[in-house]
């Protein structure tokens, strides 16, 4: 540590996971950040925060946040990895986690939820199979 200059502090891997379950769960309920900050009575900004799990939430505020969101506060905690960022539970494949809490992720799966024809949902599937696998740069394009 540089004398005068405090060292950066990494954030908590349970914080982190607490505000991912956070964002995901006020995507989901399509709810803003500033919205839930005028119910919690703090700032978008340290909705924000909370989010990134740059700041911890107490235990009040995540009951605040729980009743605004509607789950248990419990639900923060599902999944929780140890403070090494180790899952304790069976491991919820991370690709699938950071897609789900993503606005786009959040937003695809809620859509996807709601068609209820199954052809039609296997066609929707295979285009955005389709549409991955364009995206994807080919082998003569990696050695080019």
């Amino acid at each position: 540590m540089t004398r005068g200059v405090p060292e950066k502090k990494e954030p908590d891997a349970i914080d982190i996971h607490v505000g991912r379950r956070i964002r995901m769960r006020r995507v989901w309920r399509d709810i803003t950040q500033m919205a839930l900050a005028g119910a919690i009575g703090v700032t978008f900004q340290q909705v924000q925060k909370y989010e990134k799990g740059t700041n911890r939430v107490s235990a009040s505020r995540l009951t605040d946040i729980a009743a605004v969101l509607d789950v248990a506060p419990s639900y923060f905690f599902e999944d929780m990895p140890d403070r090494e960022g180790v899952a304790r539970t069976p491991p919820v494949d991370k690709e699938l986690a950071d897609f789900l809490s993503s606005a786009e992720g959040l937003a695809l799966n809620r859509a996807f939820a709601r068609i209820e024809n199954k052809i039609v949902r296997r066609r929707v599937a295979g285009l955005v199979k389709s549409l991955a696998a364009q995206a994807e740069p080919s082998q003569e394009e990696e050695t080019a």
